[in-house]
């Protein structure tokens, strides 16, 4: 699985990029969820608004995502964190596979 974030301002910017990566089969899948977000930036602390992006795909695209996402994503520092499955339902793993596998 992989982590990433988009400001609520930019959701259909999200929904975009998510789509696209289900399109060249990157991720089988991706779930959005609105967050509160309080961080650093540029010596303040902030809170927005912001869409946690969880995004299904096999370990070995997560490199393609990433250049995908820094491509077509406007964050200047997004945050791509890969988050190891250590196990899961076999019926769900074989979605996933077929979902992502090059045509």
């Amino acid at each position: 699985m992989i982590y990433i974030f988009w400001s609520s301002a930019n959701l259909e910017e999200a929904k975009r990029v998510v789509r696209g990566l289900v399109e060249t089969r990157l991720i089988a899948c991706a779930s959005l969820f609105p967050v509160t977000s309080i961080y650093r930036w540029e010596g303040k602390v902030e809170e927005g608004q912001e869409v946690k992006v969880v995004l299904k795909t096999q370990a070995k695209h997560f490199a393609k995502v990433e250049v995908y996402i820094l491509e077509h994503g406007s964050y200047k520092v997004p945050e791509i964190v890969s988050v190891e499955v250590s196990s899961a339902h076999p019926a769900y793993l074989k979605w996933l596979t077929q979902s992502t596998k090059e045509m």
